[in-house]
Formats: structure tokens, sequence, C-alpha cells
């Protein structure tokens, strides 16, 4: 017997019978293939960061860390193609030498590149897609473990469906990415009186490339952070080392992860707790390069809902959220984010055919995040929301049904490329139908 697998967020477990980790696209053909014959299942398996359990393996787990790298370049395009199982944050150092980066990240960089695009990960800003939109070609393996390449000559009515794919189509072997020309960020982050930020909010999010926010729950304070693109080495001006360290390591995980934990002891204390976090959060002004911005290491562990709904909602539903969490008593010591993406036309993406605002809320590992989550979906319900897929949300198939224009198109694809059911799993059979 194999040892259990379980997630980043130590939200879903599962034991797989067994485990394997081709080193080639024509191995992956050949397990895929035994396991039609023999009736047995796969998932891949990237970095565990989805807090659903959409990847959960209850049979083969298939770990893709054997297909990672460079694959070829096109500087004249800008066309990149990468291993499926290569991680965000290896991405930057394989385009520098050709003075590429990625259009826009999110602000986990543990991911592998086919876990990101699956799932839907996004960063922020209103003029920019997410990581999915990004995706100009693909390479995946069907259920029949017949190889299916997707881009602009060969099937590219799919490649809508397969850029984001929730794992259900096929196993992604290669990523092919629209990337731009590098770039560096000119970043301001400071912590202000929600009030000022909730009033001025459109005009922000028009203005900067890159735009969100953090609450404080119980508190009158909210950290922002703005973020302009500025072209590479232009005014750069990064953090000091012992700086970084102190913001990043020390404050942002040690403190944080220390006021959690009391959090946890004396819920009372939180919103203390909270008005202390802000205020320690301060402000600093730097100019790095992109993924060095878009990125924050994440070392505290925390469960997470996201819910994507209208941009033109969000002060409604920010504000539905903070009313729910003063009528329940609740003490709610992690921040709720709020960040703003572009429409785009990805089949399942959250932000498809809409400009989306993001509202994300989390609770500290250990804690019960039910109560707080089931009460933040049902305002979400009330705004046409619709959840991230690797964070942890209720919604079934007949629900989503009616969130999705394309869902049924999906639905009969997936079909078509996994007609036994090699890679589905019980997650998937909610989310989108036996």
């Amino acid at each position: 017997m194999t040892r259990a697998w379980r997630n980043w967020g130590r939200t879903v477990r599962a034991r797989p019978t067994s485990v394997v980790a081709p080193c080639s696209v024509a191995e992956v053909q050949r397990i895929v293939r035994a396991a039609v014959e023999t009736g047995r299942r796969v998932k891949p398996v990237g970095a565990g960061h989805s807090f659903t359990a959409i990847a959960a393996p209850d049979d083969i787990l298939m770990n893709l860390d054997g297909l990672s790298g460079l694959i070829r370049i096109d500087r004249e395009t800008r066309a990149v193609t990468l291993g499926a199982g290569t991680r965000l944050n290896a991405i930057p150092a394989l385009l520098a030498p050709h003075g590429l980066a990625m259009e826009n990240l999110g602000d986990i960089d543990r991911q592998s590149i086919a876990g990101a695009i699956s799932t839907g990960t996004h960063g922020t800003g209103a003029a920019f897609r997410g990581i999915a939109a990004q995706v100009i070609g693909a390479v995946l393996v069907t259920g029949q473990g017949d190889l299916l390449q997707v881009d602009a000559d060969h099937h590219p009515e799919l490649l809508p469906a397969v850029a984001l794919g929730l794992g259900a189509l096929g196993i992604l072997v290669e990523v092919t990415l629209r990337c731009v020309d590098a770039f560096d960020l000119h970043a301001v982050e400071r912590t202000e009186p929600l009030a000022a930020v909730l009033a001025s909010l459109e005009e922000r999010v028009a203005a900067a490339d890159h735009f969100e926010y953090y609450w404080f729950p119980h508190t009158k304070l909210a950290l922002t952070k703005t973020n302009t693109r500025v072209a590479a080495g232009v005014r750069r001006a990064p953090i000091p080392p012992v700086r970084r360290w102190v913001d990043e390591i020390l404050m942002a995980n040690g403190v944080f992860g220390a006021t959690c934990a009391l959090g946890k002891l004396a819920p009372p204390a939180v919103p203390t707790i909270n008005r202390v976090a802000a205020r320690l959060a301060g402000e600093r002004t730097f100019s790095d390069p992109s993924a060095r911005v878009f990125a924050t290491r994440r070392n505290v562990r925390f469960t997470e809902m996201e819910y994507a709904i209208p941009s033109e909602h969000v002060l409604d539903a920010f504000n539905d959220v903070r009313s729910a969490i003063d009528r329940a008593g609740a003490r709610i010591s992690f921040p709720i984010e709020v960040r703003f993406a572009a429409a785009d036309d990805l089949w399942m993406s959250t932000a498809h055919g809409r400009t989306t605002a993001y509202i994300a809320v989390h609770r500290a590992s250990g804690e019960n995040p039910k109560p707080y989550f089931r009460a933040v979906e049902q305002i979400m319900r009330g705004y046409a929301g619709r959840p991230h897929w690797g964070k942890i949300h209720w919604r079934d198939a007949a629900d989503l049904a009616e969130l999705y224009p394309r869902f049924r198109e999906f639905t009969a694809l997936r079909a078509r490329l996994d007609p036994g059911e090699v890679f589905m799993n019980g997650h998937l059979r909610r989310v989108l139908g036996s």
C-alpha cells in the first residue's frame, strides 16, 4: 500500500493504490493505455495547492515532475513551450535569458503550470486575464492514450476548453504560453482606512495596472497593493535583503502565524490582534522584476474559499460579507482579499464573458471553516458567483451548469476525450456530473 497523499492546505487526503512518475510523453501514453485495459483511473498531481479534491488520486497517482522545463521558445512570437510539470517559480529563470516574462501571475508560485491553468489560477488587474488565458497551445494525452495537439493550427476550436480543463479532458504534457517582454513592477503597499479604499475603489482599479486590497475583519483598516508596470531595469529599487527577510519571513509568516495561533486560543482577542497586524503591515515602496513582486511566500497554512462575481457588484457583495461576520459574531483572523480581472472566453473560466471581481475568505489551519464559508457562499450565490475551481465550495453540476454558458459543451467534450472516465474522481463527478 502506498503512503497517503494530502494537499498543501491539509483539507484533502487520499490513498492512491500506486504512484507513477513518467519521464516522457510516450511513458504517459503507456500508463494511460494500461489503465484503460485494466479498468483503472489515473490522476496527475502537481504541487497540491488546490483546497478542493479536484486532483485527489483515488487509484493511480501520476507525478509529472519528470516532464518539466523549457521545451522550445520562439523569441519573435514570444511563444514558450514548457513541460506540464514545470513549477511557476521555476519559469522566470527559464525566461530571463530570453528577455521574456509571463504577462500576469497570482500571489502563490508553487503550483505546476498544468495545475495552475487547469484550476483557473489568476492574479489581479482589471486589464489582465488569468494564467490559462495566456495559453496558446497544449498537448495532452486523452483517455484512450492518444496524443491531442491543440493550437492555432490543430483543433483551434478546442483551445478555450483545453486551456482550463479541470484535469478532466486529459493529461497535459506540454503547455505553450504567449509571453511578453520582461518588465518590472513598481509596487506601493500601505495600510489605509477601509472607508477611503471603498469610496475610491472604482477609480483605483481603473487607474492601476494591478490593484488589490486586504481587509482585516473587525477593523477599519485595509492593506492596499498597487503595482505599476515599467520597463525592465527602469527605476529598479528592490527591497534590501534584510528588510525583505523581516517583511516576508519574520512578519508575514512568523509573526502572522503566531497571531493566528493566538487567535485560535483566544478568539475574543482577534479584533485587537487584527488591528495590530494591520498597523504592523506599514508601508513600503519598491521596484523589482515582475515575478518577484507578483508572488509572495506563504508558510502559514490556511483554508480558502474564493468567488468570482461581476465586478459591478463588488462593493455590495463585500459589504454583505462584512455584515454577515458581524451578525454571526465570528472572530476571523485572516484578511479578506479582493482582486480584479478582465473577461475571457475560456469555457470554464470564472471570468468567462464578464469583467470580474474576486472575493477570497480564509481560515487558519485547524479552524472550522464551514460556518463562515457557507455564509459567504450563500451571499455569492445572490451575485451569480462562480467558485474558484481549486478552492473550497459546495456547488454541484446542477448549480454550475447555470453559471457557465459552455458548460454542457465542456461535459460533452469530456465524454468524447475520456469515454472511460479514466481521469475522473469523486470531486469531478460532483462538479461536472456523471
